[in-house]
């Protein structure tokens, strides 16, 4: 039998049926215990966890920040990692991950990349490539701050960089990256007024072409063939709906 490391891996999943069993079969051979934090869940969610042997504790959705506080908060092992539903370690960050807890040192967490496939090919340039993140971290000495969407692990000393991929299923298809558009949008306008910024005509106009020329020029997404001109594309289109849903919502407050 294989031996486990002192780690909880620990997510939080609504409807994610469809990521669960390559996120859960990644790990479970070798993590101490799991933990999945369900919200609404009609797709089987459950009882794929459970097969993994995961506890599930079902929790009442507020945001994506305070629910994933509550999975880092049930964590078990004297390490966590915290983990996206549609996130799975490949085995170079496997490797790498029980090196760093075999190796003495100060360091109390660990970052490492995030892959994305895209139409068939590995996005590794752009916007979307290292998107490097914590995901390792000592329990107790970290929690995950920043906005209603759009939040990361901040931790209490230093942080190793790893550098084997964590894959990521974000967008199995286009239609998957487009749909995702107008949720992160309201999120963005929810943001905007909670930091009271209201819409200005020239962020409007010129960060969607800026957003486009960093992705696809200055980080060199043009390498990433016709799916890297798609990326750099919706990304500058993403931006403008943001803005654009700003405008709208200011328009409809006022009126």
């Amino acid at each position: 039998m294989e031996a486990k490391l002192p780690i909880s891996a620990v997510l939080i999943a609504r409807n994610e049926a469809r990521n669960l069993p390559a996120c859960l079969g990644a790990v479970a051979p070798w993590v101490a215990d799991i933990t999945v934090v369900v919200n609404g869940c009609t797709d089987g969610t459950e009882e794929i966890a459970r097969g993994f042997g995961a506890a599930v504790v079902e929790n009442k959705w507020e945001n994506f920040r305070e629910q994933k506080n509550v999975a880092l908060g049930l964590a078990r092992s004297e390490w966590v990692l915290a983990l996206d539903a549609d996130e799975v370690v490949s085995p170079e960050l496997r490797a790498e991950i029980t090196a760093f807890l075999q190796a003495p040192g100060t360091d109390i967490a660990a970052s490492s990349p995030r892959l994305v496939t895209f139409l068939g090919r590995s996005i590794r340039h752009g916007d979307w490539y290292p998107d490097r993140g914590v995901r390792l971290l000592r329990r107790g000495q970290g929690r995950w701050v920043g906005d209603h969407d759009h939040c990361h692990l901040e931790v209490d000393g230093p942080v190793r960089k790893l550098h084997g991929d964590l894959h990521h299923g974000s967008f199995p298809t286009l239609a998957s990256l487009v749909n995702k558009t107008m949720f992160h949008a309201d999120n963005f306008v929810r943001t905007r007024r909670d930091r009271r910024r209201p819409w200005t005509l020239i962020e409007a106009v010129v960060r969607p072409p800026w957003r486009f020329f960093r992705s696809y020029f200055l980080r060199r997404g043009f390498l990433d063939g016709y799916p890297g001109l798609i990326v750099s594309t919706t990304i500058a289109y993403q931006t403008f709906i943001r803005y654009a849903r700003i405008y709208e919502a200011e328009r409809n407050s006022s009126s």
